[in-house]
């Protein structure tokens, strides 16, 4: 199976990379092509458009940062329903609309071209490893067909269900994350303030029913200074507008989802839409004059 991979940014780069390493055929694509030249030194292809990944693949992945960009890269007129030959398969791989992602599905569909959902959750370093999960919608064998692709790039993948099923529980887990980065910021403002140490109090809060990946994770970030999730201020925005939106279409009120959108508009606001997410933070250590560091944490999470 020819692959073609679009979108080789923190993530998408990664997630390529595990389809190279696995042995699989790649021609890869991106806005800026100095961004792919580690993939093309490793073997994969270059085309500069989206046509032309099409056109050199039997299937062609996306994974791009808004819903404008994937409708621009996959439906254009240089876009991959463009250059896909009827039976091939377009696989998003973005934090997508899911009514976005079944408006694009019907185009492909009536072009004889598949489509499936695979976004992917747990951070940029569990994409470096090939360890990141990756949670699939669509057809059960069109997936089954790309499983070995799927599984090239994730420790685990779930089928969700049809089309549109992966959509709404990435935006569940990313909910999920931000709502956990606010309040372990919290948590470790209070055993700073208390008089607790910080290294120790991370791992008590690790070792303790409060426990979560945020915090055995992005905390760290925290602690180090650096910050470096891989992951943007703009993006948590985008993703937390996503949950909003299945809230308000599902008859859910999520009234604490929604306090820590706006404590990210705020954020957003006052370190800019590229700021990296875990930087939420920041807002209480800048509000109350205290930072949370502690020595021997990383400044970026292992690969």
């Amino acid at each position: 199976m020819k692959l073609g991979f679009i979108g080789v940014g923190s993530l998408g780069y990664h997630l390529a990379g595990s389809l190279l390493r696995t042995g699989f055929s790649l021609t890869v694509s991106d806005l800026n092509r100095s961004a792919a030249q580690g993939l093309i030194d490793a073997g994969a292809a270059w085309a500069p458009t989206a046509r032309e990944v099409a056109a050199a693949s039997d299937s062609v992945f996306t994974c791009l940062p808004s819903p404008a960009a994937v409708d621009a890269v996959v439906a254009g007129p240089d876009g991959v329903l463009a250059g896909l030959r009827p039976g091939g398969t377009w696989i998003d791989m973005s934090t997508n609309d899911r009514h976005e992602l079944q408006r694009l599905a019907a185009l492909a569909a009536e072009r004889g071209i598949n489509c499936l959902e695979a976004p992917v959750t747990g951070g940029v370093h569990k994409a470096v490893s090939g360890e990141i999960t990756v949670l699939a919608g669509g057809d059960p064998d069109v997936f089954a067909a790309h499983r070995p692709a799927l599984a090239a790039m994730g420790g685990r993948v779930f089928h969700m269900g049809p089309l549109g099923s992966a959509s709404i529980i990435k935006v569940i887990t990313n909910m999920l994350a931000f709502i956990h980065l606010v309040a372990a910021g919290e948590a470790m403002m209070l055993a700073k303030r208390g008089g607790l140490d910080l290294a120790q109090s991370f791992e008590a809060i690790k070792a303790s029913s409060g426990n979560s990946f945020v915090h055995e994770t992005e905390t760290q970030l925290v602690l180090s200074g650096s910050y470096d999730v891989g992951f943007t201020m703009d993006l948590a925005a985008k993703d937390l507008g996503f949950a909003h939106e299945l809230g308000r279409e599902f008859g859910v009120p999520l009234e604490v989802a929604g306090l820590v959108e706006q404590i990210f508009v705020r954020g957003r606001s006052q370190y800019g839409g590229g700021a990296q997410s875990t930087q939420i933070v920041k807002l209480l250590e800048d509000a109350l004059g205290t930072e949370l560091r502690a020595p021997g944490f990383p400044a970026r999470l292992a690969d």
